[in-house]
């Protein structure tokens, strides 16, 4: 088994079918994994139907009782993927904010170009962001300035959550020393990968504002961030971070 997404979800029924879909359109065969956190609005019935109806074998979901954060969501779905055995797996947003057609792109940067980690980034080539309003273009953009200053990462967006990592990258790292959540979330994993060894590749992409739906994002996921990678910088000058195993020719 190759590729396999993980979408967390809450409140998504205006896209969660459309983006399962996109994602299965494309020819590399990726399967998808829902981890929906109690949805009201009756998302993971959505996905419940797809699965017994057309795609038993590609598409799956873990339920949980309500919102637990988007990092534990995530290091529910690498958990499950690890046990599966999946040699590649992807972080996407359910809101069409990240192009599925990019998928291909992190893939081959991680599956033909000898990269670890693939970050879909929207500042490596720029501000490529759409529909935002400028002040939360500056929040994220000088946001990821910071975490770069601070950390010394050569990452321009170090708060992505569009990537692709080698299976043996969350084998690695640790998954439960993992503390932050959010934008935190993101920036720890980025920055544990890269203190571990790892190669991390930005691939340039296209940030485009949700449509459907509503937003998820608050000011305190970006006070998170902000802090929290202070605390993060100054943990790691105490901790021993596994490094990545050299392959013997």
């Amino acid at each position: 088994m190759s590729g396999l997404v993980i979408i967390p979800t809450y409140n998504e029924k205006e896209n969660v079918e459309n983006i399962c879909r996109a994602v299965f359109e494309l020819p590399e065969g990726f399967h998808v994994l829902i981890i929906d956190d109690g949805s009201p609005d009756g998302t993971a019935d959505i996905v419940k139907r797809m699965m017994q109806d057309e795609f038993s074998d590609r598409l799956f979901i873990i339920e949980r009782p309500g919102k637990l954060g988007l990092g534990t969501a995530y290091l529910t779905g690498f958990k499950w993927a690890i046990e599966k055995k999946y040699d590649f797996i992807f972080e996407m947003d359910a809101d069409f904010s990240h192009n599925p057609l990019d998928l291909r792109k992190l893939y081959a940067a991680c599956n033909e170009e000898g990269a670890d980690v693939a970050i879909g980034s929207r500042y490596v080539t720029g501000v490529n962001v759409v529909n935002w309003p400028i002040g939360r273009v500056l929040m994220s953009y000088f946001a990821s300035k910071y975490v770069r200053i601070v950390t010394g990462m050569n990452i321009h967006d170090t708060t992505a959550g569009f990537k692709c990592y080698r299976r043996e990258v969350l084998e690695t790292i640790g998954l439960d020393t993992i503390k932050l959540k959010g934008y935190g979330f993101q920036i720890e994993m980025k920055y544990t990968a890269y203190k571990c060894g790892f190669t991390i590749k930005e691939v340039p992409i296209i940030f485009i504002n949700r449509v459907l739906g509503v937003s998820k994002m608050s000011g305190g996921i970006f006070g998170e961030a902000l802090f929290g990678v202070m605390g993060l910088r100054l943990r790691s000058l105490f901790k021993k971070y596994p490094q990545k195993q050299q392959k013997s020719n």
